[in-house]
């Protein structure tokens, strides 16, 4: 593929690509700052312009008292069996990618998803500083970090090549991070393996990993239409947002900030901070499974009370929850 379209030799970077003569893919050229970041995707190759143009973009902000309870919205079930794959330092993401020869795959179904899909890859977003690091923002609040479980309409589509061009053809389970003393068990097979990804092109294969496993304590969630957060930014993606996040230790997180976007001979910048500002909702419905206004009323005992982590009263600083 060339890496001269039209209307890109302003940019001085990519002309000097193209009279170089240098081919590369297209996946490789994007950053998250600078002139390949964020504001630049949809000028960078004309097949990304869902990132300049879209109006169902990914990732935004979810303001509580903005979110409409809807009672059709039914648990999320994901399969309990483990699978084996790759983690990969792409120099723009930390990336967890299923075996192709997988022969008993995980299946996502339920929720607000009329499919099953088939769990395909992990993205793991995370700030270089405690104060922000998540894609998704509560009532503008950003987490340390985000977990993005990826997958796949195998219903319709063949694969995640072909699904993430059409409607309905992914869906992307966001698990927000926090800092605690008692990490997610699950995720430390992911943590423990940080220290073999250091530099952009190493990779390590992470065995019988459950995805379910990940996943908090709750049925409550967060939903929307929007796009993948990187690189084309498809308008394709159905989004959950799970009410509850994980933890990590801070030395796990100490761990993952030392990650570097360059090669081990020229390192560059660290690979934290790989967010895309959030964007712009456009009128969407930002729908959940939490029915606040029950859940204030029912007279039963506070011990009853089901945990509603991202309440839109009073923010903890120290928890990171939103409390009532």
């Amino acid at each position: 593929m060339s890496l001269c379209p039209s209307g890109l030799i302003a940019y001085s970077a990519i002309v000097l690509l193209c009279t170089s003569g240098i081919r590369a893919s297209w996946e490789e050229w994007w950053t998250y700052d600078g002139i390949s970041g964020p504001s630049f995707w949809g000028l960078i190759n004309p097949q990304w312009n869902m990132c300049n143009k879209g109006r169902r973009q990914s990732p935004i902000d979810v303001v509580p008292d903005k979110l409409l309870f809807d009672p059709f919205l039914r648990p999320l079930h994901i399969d309990k069996h483990k699978v084996s794959g790759t983690l990969h330092n792409t120099g723009q993401s930390l990336v967890f990618r299923v075996d192709k020869d997988t022969k008993q795959h995980v299946n996502i179904s339920g929720g607000p998803l009329a499919y099953k899909y088939q769990f395909e890859e992990i993205y793991i977003h995370y700030g270089t500083e405690n104060t922000r690091g998540s894609e998704h923002y509560i009532q503008g609040y950003s987490f340390p970090g985000e977990i993005q479980i990826y997958g796949f309409n195998k219903e319709l589509y063949h694969n995640m090549s072909e699904a993430q061009h059409k409607s309905q053809g992914i869906v992307g389970l966001s698990l927000m991070v926090q800092i605690g003393e008692t990490p997610n068990p699950e995720l430390r097979i992911i943590t423990s393996t940080f220290n073999k990804v250091l530099f952009k092109g190493f990779s390590t294969p992470i065995r019988h990993l459950s995805v379910r496993a990940l996943l908090p304590n709750t049925d409550h969630y967060i939903t929307y239409e929007g796009s993948t957060t990187h690189p084309g930014c498809w308008e394709s993606t159905v989004w959950i947002i799970i009410n509850k996040p994980i933890y990590i230790t801070k030395q796990e997180l100490y761990q993952l900030r030392r990650l570097m976007q360059g090669s081990e001979t020229t390192p560059k910048a660290p690979l934290g901070n790989n967010a895309r500002p959030v964007q712009n909702l456009h009128h969407r419905t930002v729908r959940t499974n939490i029915d606040f206004k029950r859940n204030k009323n029912q007279n039963v005992c506070p011990t009853m009370y089901k945990d509603m982590y991202y309440r839109a009263n009073r923010w903890s600083p120290d928890t990171g929850l939103l409390i009532r």
